[in-house]
C-alpha cells in the first residue's frame, strides 16, 4: 500500500462533478477527479523523540520507508488496515491526530517479529508497535490492552509481597479486565491438578489466594523499588 492512500487523502476531500464541459471537453465524473488543498500544521516536533523514550521505539529515526515491515507483517495479510510503515512514517512527521485514528487496530500487532527479522535498517518495527501502544494507553485515547492490566497486576504483587500467587494473579486479571472468574479452560485445568496434586499442597494454593505470603524481610524493599521504577519512567517521558 502507498502511504498516502490511506488518510492523507481522505474521502471527504476529494471533489468530482457528475457534468462537467471544459473547453468543449467532457470531463464528467471520475475525469475531473480533484483534491481539495491541504496545509498540515497539527504535528507534534517532538513526538519522534516521545516515542523513542519508550522501549522498543529507540531506532524508529533509522526507518528509511522501504516497506519490508509491512510487506513481512502477519497482521497485514489479515487487514491491509494494519500498516506499520505508514505509523512509523506518521511518527517520524509528528502527526499524532492521523495515528490516532488508528487507535483501535495499532495495538494487535501479535509479535511475530517477522517485521524486525527483516528490516534492513534495524528499526526493530515491532517495539514501535508496542512503543505506540503504550503511548496510546498512558495518554488516555485507548483502554487498557489486556496485557497491561496483566503486567500492572503482576508487578503490584512483586511490590507489595515480593513474590507471586498465580491463582491471584489470574483472579485479579479476570476481575480488572472483566472476564468472567469461572471459565472452562480454567475448569478443566483445575479438575486434572486435583487429580495429581497432594491434598497438602492442594490446601496451601487455596489458602495462599486469601492469605498471599510475603517474603521474608521483605520490609519496605516494594516501596524502595516502585519509587526506582517511577523515577526511572519520568526520566525517560519526562
Amino acid at each position: 500500500m502507498a502511504i498516502h492512500e490511506k488518510s492523507l487523502i481522505e474521502t471527504e476531500r476529494l471533489l468530482e462533478h457528475d457534468s462537467l464541459v471544459v473547453d468543449g471537453v467532457d470531463v464528467s465524473g471520475q475525469w475531473n477527479t480533484m483534491i481539495t488543498p491541504r496545509t498540515i500544521v497539527d504535528y507534534d516536533d517532538d513526538f519522534e523523540a516521545k516515542i523513542q523514550s519508550y522501549v522498543g521505539g529507540e531506532y524508529v529515526h533509522r526507518c528509511w520507508q522501504c516497506g519490508s515491515c509491512t510487506n513481512s507483517c502477519t497482521m497485514y495479510a489479515q487487514n491491509v488496515q494494519f500498516n506499520p510503515r505508514y505509523w512509523i512514517y506518521l511518527t517520524r512527521l509528528g502527526l499524532t491526530d492521523e495515528l490516532i485514528k488508528d487507535k483501535d487496530i495499532i495495538w494487535q500487532c501479535v509479535s511475530c517479529n517477522k517485521c524486525t527479522n527483516i528490516c534492513p535498517k534495524d528499526v526493530k518495527p515491532e517495539g514501535v508497535m508496542k512503543a505506540l501502544s503504550h503511548w496510546l494507553e498512558e495518554e488516555g485515547i485507548t483502554e487498557k490492552s489486556p496485557s497491561r492490566i496483566f503486567d500492572e497486576e503482576f508487578t503490584d504483587q512483586v511490590y507489595d509481597y515480593g513474590r507471586i500467587e498465580d491463582s491471584k494473579v489470574m483472579k485479579n486479571f479476570f476481575k480488572e479486565s472483566g472476564q468472567p472468574l469461572v471459565q472452562g479452560w480454567l475448569v478443566e485445568f483445575t479438575k486434572r491438578m486435583i487429580k495429581r496434586l497432594p491434598v497438602a499442597h492442594l490446601v496451601r494454593l487455596g489458602t495462599n489466594v486469601v492469605f498471599t505470603p510475603k517474603t521474608k524481610s521483605w520490609g519496605k524493599t516494594g516501596e524502595v523499588l516502585k519509587a526506582y521504577v517511577r523515577e526511572q519512567k519520568e526520566a525517560a517521558h519526562g
